[in-house]
């Protein structure tokens, strides 16, 4: 029954999105070129706003870049986004990325998701399980950026990290817990 009711919270949450921010046309699914071209734009956006990306980048198992999640509510809320798993800058994968929520909730928002394997412990156990939760199967510690706005990269000790992007760069006092990922074909 639950899950019934949280199948139908997304679907309702995923057709007000489409409603609010795009035509039937863009609600189709992402090809693999398309999410390929979304997960480079994504990272120069990336390396070009936060000093120490593509340090961080180059010390990481693999990296899960989500280009557009879009998420939007009106009263029941969801999420969702397509995305590439990259290993040594080559994708090696597809994904997409669903939550749900219930509460006040009005309007759509529009941002991307990076998550960060610096293990390949980390990034095996990933990998291994079909529908990986956020905050069940792994901790996602989301990174914010100091005042001189670049990562420390030798500070950095969590075997999974994470960053939301916004239009006007990283964003803060978000959470990426509850959110399902799962493998996707194309």
């Amino acid at each position: 029954m639950r899950t019934n009711f949280r199948t139908r919270a997304i679907w309702l949450a995923l057709a007000v999105a489409l409603a609010l921010v795009g035509s039937p046309q863009e609600s189709k699914a992402a090809s693999a070129a398309e999410i390929n071209a979304g997960v480079n734009e994504t990272l120069r956006k990336f390396y070009r706003q936060v000093g120490g990306a593509r340090r961080l980048a180059d010390k990481a198992a693999a990296i899960l870049v989500f280009p557009s999640v879009v998420k939007a509510g009106l009263g029941v809320g969801g999420e969702y986004g397509e995305g590439a798993l990259r290993i040594r800058a080559k994708t090696v994968a597809y994904y997409n990325t669903i939550s749900a929520s219930i509460g006040f909730q009005l309007g759509a928002q529009v941002r991307s998701v990076i998550i960060v394997f610096m293990t390949k412990e980390a990034l095996a156990s990933f990998r291994k399980k079909n529908g990986w939760k956020v905050g069940v199967d792994g901790s996602v510690a989301l990174i914010t950026v100091g005042v001189g706005g670049s990562i420390d990269t030798n500070k950095i000790t969590d075997p999974i990290i994470g960053f939301i992007l916004g239009s006007k760069g990283l964003m803060y006092n978000l959470t990426l817990e509850g959110s399902k990922i799962s493998r996707i074909r194309r």
